[in-house]
């Protein structure tokens, strides 16, 4: 007889590397992981750049930080118990302008202290050793930052919950829930309801919804960004080796249109940050509008807006023109124009933001009678995943 029964929300990277911990961590526990999609991993986990962070852009001591730096080593662990691609091709973070050495400067103090290993800074003349195509005043080159198939990590964690006696099911929206002193009931909208002792929310683009219908608090809330992508032509691919960054925007948790070589051998430009129409709206004519009447009625999104339409406006330009999109990249990489790209995929990032409009960067996890909501897991959340979930349980079951 099972000692304990936890639930799980969200069947991508995260809630899935959680299931794993506890069925690892608590022999004898049984997990259920509700999925509302077909399939594992079929939003953000399967619709990021394949990247493996190393640590470089992470706020000293937060649990971004932290876990990012434990979690990359136990991804690459993961990958090659498992035989899954994992590539340590290296990423050039440049700056190009004068006006970016300041924020280069910090940008190099915070990859020191969070520990990047093998983290070296190169002048103008030492650029081209790396990325023979690549110019800038000044570079810091990362080559532990690596890159993976989630998708492939997220099948074979379900595929170690389930050999370990746990339920992975999918088509099971989460409808409702229902805390009782000892037990929660989740409702789900097909099979029936499933009484669990704790309850496990990782439910990424609705991850606010679910923790309201657990009686979590408002706030922060989701607002999606579409992230869009271009591929790289085939005769231009290997003109990067790595991945080619800009120096980011501290006000901003997002990186910049970058350079990103492919676990399929391709190399693709993006993503850029629009506001989406919808939580799972990979194309501009996907519009919800339920989802719209959410960011609208969220006192936080028009502050957001106030503070940074100018930044947004240029968002849509590049979203609108392949030009405008690679007129910020070949900055960076002059030799791939908009002439040598085409559209491609595209993800949705759920950006939480707070009633102030302020845009959440850290990682944001809450737990309280029964339930544990992960409100915020943006990047470097893949690359975190196995860390994440030691941190989720080590808050169930703390360590003596």
């Amino acid at each position: 007889m099972a000692e304990q029964r936890i639930g799980v929300v969200g069947g991508g990277i995260v809630g899935l590397a959680v299931a794993r911990e506890l069925v690892r961590r608590r022999p004898g526990t049984e997990v259920v992981v509700l999925e509302k999609e077909d399939r594992v991993a079929a939003h953000q986990t399967g619709h990021n750049s394949g990247v493996v962070h190393a640590g470089i852009y992470y706020a000293p001591g937060s649990l971004k930080a932290a876990l990012c730096t434990r979690g990359r080593g136990l991804l690459r662990d993961f990958c090659a118990e498992h035989a899954i691609f994992h590539e340590a091709c290296g990423k050039l973070v440049v700056a190009v302008d004068p006006e970016e050495q300041g924020r280069f400067d910090r940008l190099e103090q915070t990859a020191r202290a969070n520990g990047v290993p093998g983290l070296r800074r190169l002048g103008a003349g030492e650029i081209a050793e790396v990325e023979p195509h690549a110019v800038g005043r000044a570079a810091l080159h990362s080559p532990a930052t690596a890159i993976t198939d989630y998708v492939a990590v997220a099948e074979a964690l379900a595929g170690e919950v389930v050999a370990a006696g746990g339920q992975v099911r999918l088509g099971a929206r989460v409808v409702g829930v229902r805390r009782r002193a000892t037990r929660t009931t989740v409702e789900v909208a097909t099979g029936g309801p499933v009484e669990v002792d704790h309850l496990v929310v990782a439910a990424g683009l609705h991850s606010d919804r679910v923790a309201r219908l657990a009686g979590g608090g408002p706030q922060p809330a989701i607002v999606p960004f579409r992230g869009e992508y271009l591929a790289v032509r085939p005769a231009k691919q290997d003109l990067v080796r790595g991945m080619v960054y800009p120096v980011p925007d501290p006000r901003y948790p997002f990186l910049g249109v970058h350079f990103t070589r492919r676990v399929g051998g391709g190399l693709e430009v993006g993503p850029n940050a629009v506001l989406a129409t919808s939580r799972e709206g990979y194309r501009r004519r996907d519009v919800s509008p339920a989802d719209l009447r959410e960011v609208l009625a969220w006192p936080g999104s028009w502050r957001l807006a106030r503070a940074h339409w100018r930044t947004g406006i240029a968002e849509v330009a590049g979203s609108a023109s392949t030009r405008a999109f690679m007129r910020r990249a070949s900055r960076y990489v002059p030799d791939i124009g908009a002439a040598d790209v085409q559209r491609a995929g595209s993800g949705v990032r759920a950006q939480a933001v707070d009633r102030d409009g302020s845009l959440v960067d850290d990682f944001r996890i809450d737990a309280e009678d029964g339930v544990t909501c992960v409100r915020n897991a943006p990047s470097p959340a893949a690359t975190s995943s196995l860390a994440i979930a030691e941190h989720v349980v080590d808050r169930l079951w703390p360590v003596a």
